[in-house]
């Protein structure tokens, strides 16, 4: 069976279960079975049906993304493990680096970014570079969720536009995540200007 007619099964199927049937979607496409915005569309289609359940969706999808994000952290944990033996001694690398000092950040900034800003990649190197697992699991349910109940609100809100603006946008999505770096390093410089004019005065 073809990718387009999974995804197509999925649509059509898993919405008749609610919530359920958007968790099981949301551990689908976390996993190992991409979906592309499958997930996302669920929501934002029973929110249009149902706009007083549309959290209880929102939650539902950031628990399943969750428990799909956990599986590939695990399994990637574990190949890290045996890669960081080999290179012994060897000095790490800027992503290592930037994963092993903002552990909580590094996680959640791509678990909040929307589609097309790929998420799985993220949660590989997560497991890869070994963020310790509660970092992990506090900024992947709150970065998910964010996302899921932004999605659902824009769905009760404009209703179907708002499908269509998910569909069609790639620049925003970018444009949200490269304004979220920025906003935490100006946050860390500020912080570390902090620190060095208190050192100062001491």
């Amino acid at each position: 069976m073809k990718w387009p007619a999974v995804s197509g099964w999925v649509k059509a199927t898993l919405p008749a279960f609610g919530g359920i049937g958007i968790l099981l979607a949301a551990l689908l496409d976390s996993s190992f079975v991409p979906l592309p915005l499958v997930t996302d569309l669920i929501v934002m289609e029973l929110s249009i049906r149902q706009p007083l359940r549309m959290p209880y969706y929102a939650a539902m999808a950031a628990l399943g993304s969750l428990a799909g994000c956990i599986w590939i952290y695990v399994v990637a944990r574990k190949a890290g493990a045996a890669y960081y033996r080999k290179k012994e001694g060897h000095a790490p690398g800027r992503i290592r680096k930037w994963v092993e000092q903002y552990p909580f950040t590094s996680v959640l900034l791509p678990a909040v970014a929307p589609f097309p800003v790929p998420f799985k990649p993220f949660v590989i190197a997560q497991g890869i570079f070994r963020v310790p697992f509660v970092p992990f699991v506090v900024g992947t349910l709150v970065g998910r969720g964010a996302l899921f109940f932004a999605e659902g609100f824009l769905a009760v809100r404009y209703g179907a536009a708002a499908k269509e603006f998910v569909l069609h946008q790639k620049w925003v999505s970018f444009g949200i995540l490269l304004a979220l770096i920025a906003v935490v390093l100006v946050v860390r410089r500020l912080q570390l200007d902090r620190g060095s004019a208190t050192s100062e005065t001491d």
